[in-house]
């Protein structure tokens, strides 16, 4: 689990790509430190698994469902990423509940200046709008976010220098793709309330069963 706070930016340094798959390794210096073979760090935004580590790289294997979900399949050699270590139990919560499963993309589609405040307007499909809420959160590339206005189509952040500064938005242009994780929630939330109870398997627990066993 993240919190999409984010900790370092670094750099695509090779893809390797595979039929169905890639190979990614990032040079990157803080998100290394106490990191093992195995762990999970979010790379804009995307759980991906420690493969190898060396003093200042590590490389992560990406799946064909993840390729197809995100806008990995973007990336180039020496393009910026964000990165944040998965949360430690010890750690501040400073954003909110990131899982590092992307749900979809959206696109840029305005970039403008309020005072000392950078908004940013990102479009995306009908399936994800139904889970983004005004004054609620989202991760966009892995970033910790507030919305602050929501359309038909799109939805806005307003953003501080140093967030733009610390992270890939300072790379972001209109017509950028970026990856998308609504508020786990807000998901959880729908499915209980259209989940149909009455397909469900009826419980064969019965306080005759209960009191048959000692339970009173």
């Amino acid at each position: 689990m993240f919190t999409g706070i984010i900790e370092e930016v670094g750099i695509v340094t090779q893809i390797t790509h595979l039929k169905d798959s890639a190979v990614l390794t990032i040079s990157a210096n803080k998100v290394l430190e106490g990191t093992k073979v195995g762990d999970s760090i979010a790379v804009n935004g995307i759980c991906l698994t420690v493969t190898t580590l060396t003093n200042d790289s590590f490389t992560a294997d990406v799946m064909h469902e993840t390729l197809n979900r995100s806008s990995l399949t973007q990336l180039t050699s020496k393009t910026h990423v964000n990165l944040e270590r998965a949360m430690a139990a010890t750690g501040r919560f400073g954003g909110h509940i990131v899982l590092g499963h992307v749900d979809g993309i959206g696109t840029i589609t305005n970039i403008r200046r309020d005072s000392i405040a950078i908004w940013f307007t990102i479009q995306t499909t009908p399936e994800l709008m139904r889970f983004v809420v005004e004054k609620g959160s989202i991760t966009i590339d892995g970033i910790s976010l507030t919305v602050a206005k929501v359309g038909n189509t799109d939805f806005s952040i307003s953003a501080i220098p140093h967030t733009v500064a610390q992270t890939v938005l300072s790379k972001r242009r209109v017509g950028s793709i970026v990856n998308l994780e609504t508020d786990i929630i807000g998901k959880y939330v729908e499915k209980f309330l259209t989940y149909n109870h009455h397909e469900a398997p009826k419980s064969t627990i019965t306080k005759d069963l209960l009191s048959r066993y000692g339970f009173t």
